[in-house]
């Protein structure tokens, strides 16, 4: 009876997180707190522009014109598998926007994995969903979070973002 109090203690005294206790740098610098998104879902990826994934920016722009009330997507430029992403912040921007038309919110670059993981990816590759947990494998993994801030699914590189398997849930 005594762990069962102390479990339910230590549930109230330290809530289980959810993306709304993060902040993000824009790739344009500006912070964005993710609360102000409650109410919709995010579609979190972690993008490079010199991978074989790269051409899902044109499918996610899409997903985000289509779903742009209820859905918001955040691109997450990372540079850990295979030095796909060797850019700055503004070069990548300019490569989304001229290439892709990217006009979805684009975080600045930051690490998915190893020592210098960003904690939101620390949270997203930890954080249980039916899927699976674990670290990432390659760019373009998505992570599909729900109106309250909770991750419901997570999708690996290949599945493309117009794919019945994300919309489904749109």
């Amino acid at each position: 009876m005594k762990t069962a109090a102390l479990i339910i203690l230590a549930l109230f005294a330290f809530p289980l997180k959810t993306v709304y206790d993060f902040k993000i740098t824009a790739i344009d610098g500006g912070t964005v707190d993710l609360a102000k998104f409650k109410g919709k879902k995010i579609l979190i990826v972690n993008t490079a522009s010199k991978c074989g994934f790269t051409p899902q920016y044109a499918e996610l722009e899409k997903l985000s014109q289509q779903y742009k009330d209820k859905l918001v997507i955040i691109g997450f430029p990372a540079n850990n598998f295979g030095g796909q992403e060797p850019g700055t912040n503004s070069l990548i921007q300019e490569f989304c926007q001229q290439n892709y038309g990217v006009s979805f919110l684009m975080a600045e670059k930051v690490s998915v994995k190893g020592d210098d993981m960003d904690e939101l990816f620390k949270y997203l590759t930890t954080a249980g969903n039916p899927d699976f947990t674990g670290e990432i494998k390659w760019n373009f993994e998505k992570f599909l979070i729900d109106e309250n801030g909770k991750l419901i699914h997570r999708f690996r590189s290949a599945v493309k973002p117009l794919s019945p398997e994300i919309t489904k849930y749109l």
